[in-house]
């Protein structure tokens, strides 16, 4: 599909110091200080869209909203909505339209597969737009359609599935992983990015593009499309 360029895609998440996203509890846990959430609400607040997997809709339910007043004041001065587009990817047509998810902020979609665009659009009715990308899931045809939309800037949080699948096919343009001073240790908790076969091989280095302090964590910036050998 030609036209508009494909989104920057930033990849955003916080870890662990063994690399676990949550730990195997029925609660979320919080690994990122203060310093740190105001961090990701002012990423948020630059990005044109937020994207998350179904399964950490399912999970954890976000709003993902900006929380500052002064950001949200901000874009709207500039034209945009005070809330980024909200976006996630499903092959399944099992999303609850009692989240909040669908509740709060401005306009939501959602990306499936033919099988499952019908029965998701009868179940959220208009609390959300569902566009199919084919009888797959197509991630490339998800940017070039958002990019469509004129989304320039696209901020991804997770979960697992979404993080590794970018990274394979190569369409994430940055990672921006906080690092936080705890040790999960649990099997079965999730971790940053699954088994897959990813671009260079196990060797090949992504470039680091910064590393800096929030908290009592370490933010580390990749820029995982330049990998040296």
């Amino acid at each position: 599909m030609g036209g508009a360029r494909r989104p920057y895609v930033l990849l955003s998440a916080a870890m662990s110091v063994d690399g676990r996203l949550d730990d195997a509890g029925p609660e979320r846990l919080l690994l990122s200080s203060p310093e740190d959430f105001d961090r990701v609400d002012a990423v948020r607040a630059s990005c044109d869209a937020l994207l998350v997997g179904a399964g950490t809709v399912r999970k954890d339910d976000p709003r993902l909203l900006v929380g500052d007043p002064g950001r949200r004041a901000g874009r709207v001065a500039r034209g945009e909505p005070a809330d980024p587009l909200k976006v996630t990817v499903t092959a399944s047509p099992r999303l609850d339209p009692g989240l909040r998810f669908w509740h709060c902020g401005g306009e939501k979609l959602v990306f499936t597969v033919d099988a499952s665009a019908g029965p998701l659009r009868a179940a959220l009715g208009g609390l959300a737009e569902v566009v199919s990308t084919g009888p797959e899931l197509d991630w490339a045809r998800v940017l070039d359609l958002l990019a469509a939309r004129g989304v320039g800037r696209l901020m991804v949080e997770g979960g697992t599935s979404v993080h590794t699948q970018l990274l394979a096919l190569d369409l994430a343009d940055e990672l921006r992983v906080a690092v936080a001073p705890l040790l999960v240790g649990q099997e079965g908790s999730p971790r940053l990015v699954g088994g897959a076969e990813f671009p260079g091989g196990p060797a090949a280095r992504m470039r680091l593009l910064d590393a800096r302090v929030a908290g009592d964590a370490v933010v580390l910036r990749y820029a995982p499309k330049e990998r040296v050998p």
